[in-house]
């Protein structure tokens, strides 16, 4: 069968080329222990610009889940874009698994680019990096996004029927796509309108380039996620917060959006983005970017975006 043109690689290149065009630049910080990360950095960072580092979620590298936003926010912001360990150029020889770890690699990064203060928006599987950064390093991270992350899950949640599939297993075999079908069972998932009439073969060319490296490391990841979760566990963040969600989320059921806001009071705020899913920031940019600037932006965390936490559309 012929081979359909490199299109995954094509859009990779012109993500890339747009990041630099934003006055980002590509960086490796080897972290002493194993461990290298990769992240785009400003190459002239601003110094009356607040820093904000975006934190990609589980199916794509960064600059594939962040390069609308970039453009968007970079006039605002000094922006820093890292690559979580076994994702992109990142890797680490050392044995952790946890979201924990993935949080310490990203501050050491920071910590090299000489960035002591700055907010986060975590996406997905970047959310639970987020909150646990958020956490760990209170007297430096400012403000927080968390974004579609079921960091209030517990463990017993997967058996107890809340999520479309009970075994963290099954879960990772459709999070991490082999085939073309299993491909489109993930848009299915992830998008209320996933794309139709998408070949095979471009398909596959996907998974090929973006999904086939760690594989067994990214499985482990997300094997971490639920292991010995517990909502009396996880510890309240100070932050001001902001969390959005899609209404019909299938990944993360908007169940789990309810409960953080719960966990954490008056100091979060919840969006519920009506007709849309897990991949809101594609489906609904337009809301999603001016959620992300009205409350980045706020001088005081009691300014609210809308006067219930739902958006319409």
């Amino acid at each position: 069968m012929p081979k359909c043109f490199n299109l995954t690689a094509s859009a990779n290149w012109c993500f890339r080329s747009s990041f630099s065009a934003a006055g980002l630049r590509s960086t490796i910080t080897d972290l002493g222990d194993g461990t290298t990360i990769h992240c785009w950095v400003p190459k002239k960072p601003k110094s009356g610009n607040p820093n904000l580092v975006l934190i990609h979620g589980f199916g794509v590298d960064s600059v594939w889940q962040w390069s609308e936003t970039v453009k968007i926010l970079v006039p605002h912001f000094n922006i820093y874009v890292p690559d979580l360990v076994f994702f992109g150029e990142s890797y680490t020889t050392r044995p952790e698994r946890s979201e924990s770890f993935q949080a310490q690699c990203v501050k050491r990064v920071m910590e090299a680019n000489s960035v002591w203060k700055m907010s986060l928006v975590g996406m997905s599987y970047g959310g639970f990096v987020a909150y646990s950064m958020a956490a760990q390093f209170k007297e430096c991270v400012e403000r927080v996004v968390i974004c579609c992350a079921g960091v209030c899950l517990e463990e017993k949640d997967i058996k107890n029927g809340l999520f479309p599939v009970n075994d963290v297993d099954v879960a990772a075999a459709i999070l991490l796509p082999e085939t073309a079908e299993t491909m489109r069972e993930l848009l299915r998932y992830a998008f209320v309108k996933p794309p139709k009439a998408l070949p095979s073969c471009l398909l596959n060319d996907f998974i090929d380039e973006m999904c086939t490296d760690f594989l067994e490391e990214r499985r482990d990841l997300l094997r971490a996620i639920p292991k010995d979760r517990k909502l009396s566990d996880l510890p309240k963040i100070t932050q001001p917060t902001l969390i959005i969600w899609g209404e019909k989320d299938q990944i993360f059921p908007v169940e789990l959006a309810h409960r953080l806001k719960r966990h954490l009071g008056e100091n979060a705020e919840l969006v519920i983005l009506e007709g849309t899913g897990h991949s809101f920031a594609h489906e609904k940019p337009k809301e999603f970017h001016k959620l992300l600037k009205t409350f980045l932006l706020a001088s005081s965390c009691n300014q609210k975006l809308y006067p219930s936490s739902t958006v319409p559309t």
